[in-house]
C-alpha cells in the first residue's frame, strides 16, 4: 500500500489549515499559487503576504479591546511595532496603515523615523518609544524628534547613568521617559538577571532622587520584556507580577505614570500542531492587572505592546528548488537546495529556531526522512529538525523526474534579513535570493511583483573593492 506524503500531512497535522491547502497538487499560501510564483519568477525567492500583517495586527487589538470591555477595564490597550524585527519599508508602511505606533532600538532607526515623516507616512501625534541602549548620537535624535514636534517620545531608560546623559543633552522642554526593569532569567540561561534594563530594587531609590522633583522629564511608562514570550508559565507570571507590583509603587508616588508596556512576546505558528490560546492569554493580562491595581488603590493604566515578531513573522516565505538528492550512508539521504540555509535562515542554525517546512508539489509521493543542505561549503549549512525528530520528511521521487522537488520554509519574515544582513557579502559569495511582494488590489484581488532582484556579483565586488566583471 503507497503511503503519500498528504496521507502522512492528514494524519499527523490538522491539514489544510489557516494559510495552507493544495490546489492541483500544489501547495497554496494564503490561497497564493506558489507553483505560479515559481513559473513567474524562479527560485530561490523570499515571498512576503502582505495583508497578514494588517490581519495580525486587527486581531491582537480585537482581543484586547474585548478583553478590557468583558473586564470593565478602564485604561486603554496601544499596539506599537518594533521596527528592528523588519525593517523594509513594506512592512512599516503596511503597520502605519494599522495606526501602531513605533518603537526604536538605535540611531540609525531614528533616521528611519525622519524619513517616515518627511514621507508623509507618520503622523506627530503617534507615539514613539525608544529602546536599547543610547549612545549620545541616539539621544541626541531623541531630542531632535521632540523637536519636530513629536508630542509622545517616550525614552526608556536602560540604565541609571542614561538619564544623566540625556539631560546634559536636553536645553530646553520636558522629556517624557520610562523605566525599563531588569527581568531575572530562567534557570537555564547562562546568567540570572538581564543585562537590560534597571534592577527592579533601584526603581523606587533611583525615582525618588532623581526623577520625582526633576523639571525635564516626566514619568510615563514601566516597561519589561520576558525574552521566552508571553506564555502560560509560572516563571512568565512571576516577571509580569514582579513589574506589576513595582508599576503600582511607583504609580503612589508619580501621577504621570500611566503605562504598562509588557515589551513584545506572542508566538507565532512554527509548526504546524501550533496550539496558543492568545484570547486567554489576554484576558489573564487584563484580570490580572486590575486586580492588583484595585488591591492597591491605584487607576488602571493604559497597557502597551511592542509586537514585532508577531506582527511580520507569518507573513513571508522562502522557496528552494532541490538540486540534487545524495545518499550519504545507508540511513542519511540529502535534499541539496539552491541557496545557502545560513545566508536565508540564520536563526535556524544559530538558535535553532523551527520554521514550518512543507513541498510545494509531490504531495502524492511516497516520503522519507532526509536533510536539507545548502550549497555553501559550511558544516552548518543545513536544516534537520522538525518538531523532536532527527531529520526531517519530505516526499520522495526519482532522479528522472522532469520537474524537481520544490519546498519552502513557512513564518520567515521576523528577524532574518536583520540577522543575515540582507544583501551585503555572503560566505562563499552566494547572493542574497530575489524578493516577490504579494498585496491585493481594491477589489482584495492580490497582485505580485519583484522587490528586489537576486544580489549580482558587481554589488558585492563594489563593497568588496574589486571593479567587477572584466571581459576574459
Amino acid at each position: 500500500m503507497k503511503h503519500t506524503y498528504f496521507d502522512f500531512i492528514r494524519k499527523k497535522h490538522t491539514f489544510p489549515q489557516d494559510g495552507f491547502d493544495l490546489e492541483d497538487g500544489y501547495l497554496t499560501f494564503h490561497g497564493i499559487s506558489l507553483k505560479y510564483l515559481i513559473d513567474k519568477y524562479g527560485t530561490p525567492f523570499k515571498l512576503v503576504y502582505l495583508p497578514s500583517v494588517r490581519t495580525q495586527i486587527q486581531k491582537a487589538r480585537d482581543l484586547f479591546e474585548r478583553a478590557i470591555k468583558n473586564n470593565h477595564y478602564q485604561g486603554k490597550y496601544e499596539y506599537s511595532y518594533c521596527t528592528k524585527c523588519n525593517h523594509y519599508h513594506y512592512i512599516v508602511n503596511e503597520a502605519l496603515s494599522e495606526q501602531v505606533h513605533l518603537e526604536t532600538s538605535s540611531a540609525m532607526d531614528m533616521d528611519l523615523i525622519f524619513s517616515l515623516l518627511a514621507e508623509k507616512k507618520l503622523d506627530r501625534k503617534r507615539v514613539i518609544i525608544h529602546n536599547g541602549y543610547k549612545p549620545d548620537d541616539y539621544l541626541q535624535k531623541i531630542i531632535a524628534l521632540r523637536e519636530a514636534g513629536f508630542q509622545h517620545s517616550i525614552t526608556i531608560l536602560d540604565s541609571l547613568k542614561e538619564l544623566e546623559r540625556l539631560t546634559k543633552i536636553n536645553t530646553d522642554g520636558k522629556l517624557e521617559i520610562g523605566l525599563r526593569m531588569a527581568i531575572n532569567e530562567q534557570a537555564q540561561s547562562p546568567y540570572r538577571t538581564s543585562r537590560l534594563g534597571i534592577r527592579s530594587s533601584e526603581m523606587i531609590d533611583f525615582f525618588r532622587k532623581h526623577i520625582k522633583e526633576n523639571e525635564q522629564v516626566e514619568l510615563k511608562m514601566l516597561h519589561f520584556f520576558v525574552d521566552s514570550g508571553i506564555e502560560d508559565s509560572p516563571y512568565y507570571w512571576e516577571e509580569f507580577h514582579r513589574a506589576l507590583h513595582l508599576y503600582t509603587q511607583l504609580k503612589k508616588e508619580c501621577h504621570s505614570l500611566d503605562s504598562f508596556n509588557l515589551g513584545g512576546g506572542f508566538p507565532i505558528r512554527n509548526h504546524l500542531k501550533f496550539e496558543y490560546d492568545y484570547e486567554l492569554i489576554i484576558n489573564k493580562i487584563i484580570q490580572r492587572i486590575k486586580e492588583q491595581c484595585a488591591a492597591e488603590g491605584v487607576p488602571e493604566p493604559d497597557i502597551y505592546t511592542e509586537f514585532g515578531k508577531y506582527t511580520v513573522g507569518e507573513s513571508s516565505a522562502i522557496l528552494f528548488q532541490v538540486l540534487e538528492q545524495k545518499q550519504q550512508n545507508d540511513s542519511e539521504s540529502w535534499y541539496i537546495i539552491d541557496n545557502s540555509l545560513m545566508h536565508t535562515l540564520p536563526d535556524a542554525w544559530a538558535i535553532q529556531e523551527k520554521f514550518i517546512l512543507l513541498p510545494i508539489n509531490k504531495w502524492e509521493n511516497d516520503y522519507q526522512q532526509v536533510n536539507i543542505g545548502g550549497i555553501s561549503c559550511d558544516h552548518f549549512d543545513y536544516y534537520n529538525s522538525e518538531d523532536m525528530n532527527q531529520e526531517v520528511l519530505l516526499p520522495k521521487y526519482p532522479a528522472t523526474d522532469k520537474e524537481p522537488l520544490y519546498l519552502a520554509f513557512f513564518h520567515t519574515g521576523a528577524y532574518q534579513d536583520a540577522i543575515s544582513g540582507y544583501g551585503g557579502i555572503k560566505h562563499c559569495l552566494i547572493p542574497s535570493p530575489k524578493q516577490i511582494i504579494i498585496d491585493t488590489d481594491n477589489d482584495g484581488k492580490p497582485i505580485d511583483y519583484l522587490y528586489l532582484n537576486e544580489q549580482t556579483t558587481d554589488e558585492m565586488f563594489k563593497t568588496l573593492g574589486y571593479k567587477g566583471m572584466q571581459p576574459i
